[in-house]
């Protein structure tokens, strides 16, 4: 039974990433989960990805294009204000402006970046670089 299907996601894009695979499956399917590959298929940390729906909870089919150096889910979801996020940027992402990390907002999920422009705080998901 998986109890946290982000961070099994990620960890599964990761270890695909390191063995050189084109491509990887996650199990089962989420909505946070679309949202956050979304976010980077935006940004060409993925090529694509691809739902499938079946009665266990959904299929998703990641394809991959070798961009990713780490990525993973930030345990536990911290709840950050604006202020804050400079500092677990400079926790999460190897420099300044390199990868993002994605929060839980009012206004969906976003990068840290947008979450700066917008002047709104939330809940640590997940990075990228």
């Amino acid at each position: 039974m998986k109890h946290d299907t982000l961070a099994d996601m990620m960890s599964n894009i990761l270890n695909a990433e390191r063995t050189g695979k084109s491509a990887t499956q996650s199990t089962p399917n989420s909505k946070l989960n679309l949202k956050v590959l979304e976010i980077m298929k935006e940004r060409g940390y993925i090529k694509s990805f691809e739902v499938i729906n079946n009665r266990e909870g959904g299929i998703l089919k990641i394809q991959l294009n070798g961009r990713i150096n780490n990525c993973g889910a930030i345990k536990p979801r911290f709840s950050v204000s604006v202020n804050e996020i400079e500092k677990f940027e400079k926790r999460y992402l190897p420099a300044r402006g390199f990868g993002v990390i994605m929060l839980s907002t009012t206004k969906g999920v976003i990068m840290n970046y947008a979450a700066k422009e917008e002047k709104i705080g939330g809940t640590l998901l997940a990075f990228c670089y």
